[in-house]
């Protein structure tokens, strides 16, 4: 049982680190050169969009709004490779770090770039289902740059200067601890002991992450019915739970800041998908009845 227990251990710490490694400094990188590549696209778009002599008016059907359109749906089609490029990591000119920094910059481009491919004109339509989607995947990217710029120093702070696998490692040694503790218990009390380290402490739904929120836990009930039953093997038991319990608390305010740091992509992802099909649509009905 323990040594299972470190092997969850050691590969939800590798999990942590890869993903720490992976998104460390790319809104900086190269002295945010993505943002200035991201502001020249807006400017030339808007510009352009400004000297355009268009009749009756600028909308997404003008030799401007084609132009624009176009790149638009480029930019979407290579920033969503992003996942993709996530499975083969280099460190040279296309690392991971480089193409994380272009994906949020001209990302935010989009917005200057879709607005201004549309006219102003809005709809009952695909072309507007097209938009909003967009803009949606816009947001939920936002919030992903928020909690990835503010929350890593929430999660290093709760580590207390502990690493993933020394916080790990010490519940693993209350485990060891406990199993010999309980045994001079009685077969009830035993039981408890045993069930409360037999349960995953990370297997855990989504919602019982985000909220921290463990009802269930076994480690709890076994204290609520070992407090007060005296006796100088229960004392012990009863003290190594409380430690148990406190190092759970650690672990699970780090589950739940690493699940509100990766939950936008349950929303990211899908969107980026409905997305791609209804730009689809938008491109085979303009062609169809160009």
């Amino acid at each position: 049982m323990a040594s299972s227990m470190s092997g969850r251990a050691n590969k939800f710490a590798a999990d942590e680190a890869r993903r720490d490694q992976d998104h460390e400094g790319f809104l900086r990188h190269k002295g945010f050169r993505w943002l200035w590549v991201s502001l020249a696209v807006c400017a030339i778009a808007i510009a352009g969009y400004a000297m355009a002599d268009v009749r009756p008016r600028p909308n997404g059907g003008t030799w401007m709004g084609y132009t624009l359109g176009t790149v638009g749906a480029l930019l979407i089609v290579w920033l969503a490779l992003l996942g993709i490029r996530k499975r083969n990591m280099t460190a040279g000119r296309w690392s991971l770090k480089a193409w994380t920094s272009a994906h949020v910059y001209l990302g935010l481009s989009l917005i200057v770039v879709g607005t201004l491919h549309t006219g102003f004109q809005f709809g009952w339509n695909v072309h507007t289902l097209a938009y909003t989607l967009m803009i949606f995947v816009i947001l939920s990217g936002l919030y992903g740059i928020f909690v990835y710029a503010t929350l890593p120093r929430a999660i290093a702070a709760n580590r207390e200067q502990m690493t993933k696998a020394q916080m790990l490692e010490s519940l693993a040694a209350l485990d060891r601890q406990l199993e010999s503790a309980a045994q001079p218990l009685g077969r009830e009390e035993s039981d408890l002991v045993i069930g409360a380290l037999a349960a995953d402490p990370f297997r855990a739904n989504v919602i019982a992450r985000l909220t921290n929120s463990y009802p269930r836990c076994r480690t709890d009930a076994a204290l609520r019915a070992l407090t007060g039953a005296g006796g100088e093997a229960t004392d012990k038991v009863i003290v190594l739970l409380r430690k148990r319990r406190g190092q759970l608390a650690q672990i699970r305010r780090h589950m739940r800041l690493r699940a509100l740091l990766d939950i936008w992509l349950y929303f990211h992802v899908p969107m980026t998908i409905a997305l791609i099909a209804a730009l689809t649509a938008h491109i085979l009905s303009v062609f169809y009845y160009w």
